[in-house]
């Protein structure tokens, strides 16, 4: 059993959350670009000095969700039952996350990334990093060791698939609307892993052609 984190742990989550939460909404509110980090640091009731100490930049404050997110697929991944394909685990990661529904605030904020150019290419830079947790689980499924372009391969494919559900957001809301876009690329994955999987056929014995 892990041990429960102390009082010291307990205290900086709830400041990490209390500067999220605190920016969210004043970048729900103003816009991002129109809120600073001095307008942050008052709305949390900190610091601009304590801000830095929990997020580097206020694009990391924008983008806290996607931590939680990132640690949450790698968790599935590590967790998911013996003989389960990581396929299967991506895929029902992403199913289960539109299943759980958004806040009003969530809803909020992804209108202020999608309507903003910039913010929704640092988004797509970010899924990207997707990849680093989900090769290595595809490596295992192929016996494949991870650096192995196959799983790299199909992992950029997938993350691909996270930013369609993205850039789809506010026409999905159902867990059969999410299924109705991802399961296509995830059986089309699935026939391409399946013919990796296979022994390369052995051309020795083959005629030569005249």
């Amino acid at each position: 059993m892990s041990a429960q984190p102390g009082l010291r742990e307990r205290k900086k989550q709830r400041t990490r959350e209390t500067i999220a939460r605190a920016a969210r909404e004043l970048f729900a509110e103003r816009g991002y670009h129109a809120t600073t980090l001095p307008d942050i640091a008052e709305a949390a009731d900190v610091s601009t000095r304590t801000i830095f100490a929990y997020f580097p930049s206020k694009e990391d404050i924008l983008f806290s969700d996607f931590v939680l997110m990132k640690q949450a697929l790698a968790q599935a991944l590590a967790e998911r039952p013996e003989g389960e394909e990581a396929l299967v685990t991506v895929r029902e990661f992403m199913v289960s996350r539109v299943a759980a529904g958004k806040s009003k605030l969530d809803e909020q904020i992804g209108r202020c990334i999608h309507d903003d150019d910039t913010l929704r290419s640092h988004l797509r830079a970010r899924l990207a990093q997707l990849e680093e947790v989900i090769a290595p689980a595809i490596a295992r499924d192929l016996g494949a060791p991870e650096a192995d372009f196959r799983p790299q391969l199909v992992a950029a494919s997938l993350t691909a698939a996270f930013n369609l559900l993205s850039e789809r957001g506010r026409t999905l809301r159902t867990a059969e609307d999410v299924a109705a876009q991802i399961d296509p690329v995830i059986a089309f994955l699935r026939g391409g892993l399946d013919a990796l999987k296979e022994p390369a056929k052995d051309r020795s014995t083959e005629p030569t052609p005249l």
